[in-house]
């Protein structure tokens, strides 16, 4: 009910309005029962024709004026209901597309699925049709009110009656809460098994992974399915119950008026129109009793979604240099995984000036991706600092920071749309003749001019479908595009043919002519054949520097995997 009283809350003059309609609905739909009350009493007595026109008329106007009241708040409650659902959906996704990685990634793919789709859960049950019928709960007073005023031997029925509709309500509600919490769970477990499904088809195939994956599911479809019937018989017992209560109350409410009829104290008529009037009280109650299980499920969705607007956001409002010359600077650099004791690498010093080149080697799982994360300011280290021109890296823009590094990720993954919304999103201020140069220089020129769309050629699912070449290939005239003054390539030639290989090599050469900060993660013999400066991960816990004067430097032989003489820094 938070999220109710929250909705009415940020809108208070159309609250109300809605307050007041749904007062004006409900007094108007005393005139029902009361017509009952007077023909049974008025016209069935004495047979006066006039006497029941007049009652008729007056009754179909209230049930009109009713009628409009109650589509007028229904209106009011859909304009004010729609910005609030759209402005939450908006800002659900902003933070899942802002938020540090570091921190989204300790929630698992398949629960941020499940928390954003939650989303639509809290939109259906807060709609406009079950706001408005909320608020005929308090007004399910003016019945008992009337019923009081016909015999407080009624009221005190009815009254009765919804209180222990309520009080059931907001215990199921509670029942409830725990279980659609944990089917919530069980349901992102379950996303994340279909996706895997889709994205990992081959491998399941090739490596005879349908058992295993078949169990999980099996495993995932009993958990859902216990937590599910579970949901389900506690809201067929709500609606059991309910239904029972209605009736009770009924034979209740005849039964004690029979007697005080028989007693003189009051007259058939009006024990039929308060059997009218207690079920009209009831219904608002009994509505909201059979939301129980909507309620639960978007209370945890809310949950979720106040869990994600938790996460720390990207800072994109922060300083810029006018000018980025290319110098960065590891300080007493360290990294440790969430609550991991050991560190990745630590007490990590180096210095690079504008136009160095470093080659970063080591094993698989030493940190060199971990690394190269950092620099693109994707990860923060535990300790140290990374110094940008002399300034700390955490006082910049995130969106400014990374337009000065050209970076090819170890597995790249492109943007829902085109090749050429890809390119643009990086450096809009191309035009399709920059973006043809870029992709024929990382040797894609071939896949372009034999595609049939060719820069307007979809990347189906992010890309994940293009062969492994063209996908590292698009990642390289991706990263060239930005046009950086830092180059952060993650196994650049991993995956690629000869072709491919040689048109890295070309780039590297060109980008350290540029005089370029180059730093190179990879162990491709060709590119570390002709390192000046190596960075070995290996070591642990404190990476070996090694500065290497024998080789010649690639902007002056053009050989790959040298690095270029220090630079005079581009004005």
């Amino acid at each position: 009910m938070k999220e109710f009283f929250q909705r009415l809350a940020s809108r208070p003059l159309m609250a109300t309005e809605l307050l007041l309609a749904s007062l004006f609905a409900n007094f108007l739909a005393l005139a029902s029962p009361l017509f009952v009350v007077q023909v049974l009493n008025r016209y069935v007595a004495y047979g006066v024709d006039a006497t029941l026109a007049t009652l008729t008329v007056g009754v179909l106007a209230a049930i009109l004026l009713e009628m409009g009241f109650r589509q007028a708040r229904l209106l009011l409650a859909s304009s004010m209901l729609e910005p609030r659902d759209e402005d939450r959906a908006i800002g659900a996704y902003g933070i899942m597309v802002s938020a540090k990685t570091q921190a989204l990634e300790r929630i698992p793919p398949g629960l941020r699925r499940e928390t954003v789709s939650g989303l639509t859960t809290i939109e259906t049950t807060y709609n406009a049709p079950n706001i408005v019928a909320i608020m005929d709960l308090p007004f399910a007073l003016i019945f008992v009110l009337a019923l009081f005023l016909l015999h407080p031997a009624l009221g005190a029925i009815a009254l009765t009656f919804i209180s222990l509709t309520c009080l059931y309500s907001i215990l199921n509600q509670r029942l409830l809460a725990p279980v659609t919490q944990a089917l919530s769970q069980v349901t992102g477990y379950g996303n994340s098994l279909i996706t895997t499904s889709a994205r990992a088809a081959d491998t399941i195939r090739a490596f005879g992974g349908q058992s295993h994956v078949m169990a999980n599911w099996r495993t995932y479809v009993n958990q859902a399915q216990h937590f599910r019937s579970h949901v389900t018989r506690r809201q067929g017992m709500a609606q059991t119950l309910t239904q029972s209560l209605q009736a009770i109350m009924g034979v209740a409410i005849i039964g004690i008026g029979a007697v005080l009829v028989v007693g003189g104290s009051l007259d058939v008529g009006t024990m039929i129109g308060a059997n009218i009037l207690a079920a009209r009280g009831l219904g608002p109650a009994i509505k909201w009793a059979q939301m129980s299980e909507a309620m639960a499920k978007a209370q945890d969705a809310m949950a979720k979604i106040r869990g994600l607007a938790h996460l720390p956001v990207e800072e994109d409002n922060g300083s810029a240099l006018e000018s980025y010359q290319g110098a960065i600077e590891f300080r007493d650099v360290a990294f440790a995984h969430g609550e991991e004791q050991t560190p990745l690498f630590e007490q990590l010093n180096l210095v690079l000036p504008a136009g160095s080149v470093l080659l970063v080697n080591g094993r698989n799982g030493t940190g060199k991706t971990t690394l190269a994360r950092m620099l693109v300011g994707l990860l923060e280290p535990t300790r140290g600092q990374i110094l940008v021109d002399g300034v700390d890296m955490r006082q910049f823009s995130a969106g400014w920071w990374r337009r000065q590094i050209m970076y090819m990720p170890q597995e790249p993954v492109f943007l829902p749309g085109t090749i050429r919304e890809n390119l643009l999103a990086v450096n809009e201020n191309l035009d399709d003749e920059q973006i043809n140069r870029f992709l024929r220089r990382a040797e894609l020129g071939g896949f372009i001019d034999e595609s049939q769309k060719g820069l307007d050629t979809e990347l189906i699912d992010n890309g994940l479908t293009l062969a492994v070449g063209i996908r590292r290939r698009l990642a390289l005239a991706r990263a060239v595009a930005s046009d950086g003054r830092l180059v952060v390539f993650d196994e650049p030639t991993e995956g690629l043919d000869r072709e491919g290989c040689a048109g890295v090599y070309q780039i590297m050469k060109d980008l350290a002519q540029q005089g370029r900060t180059i730093i190179v993660i990879t162990n491709d013999p060709v590119i570390q054949r002709g390192a000046r400066l190596i960075l070995d991960l290996n070591s642990k816990p404190v990476p070996t520097i090694t500065r290497e004067s024998k080789q010649p430097a690639l902007a002056e032989t053009g050989q790959p995997g040298a690095s270029p003489p220090r630079s005079r820094p581009r004005k």
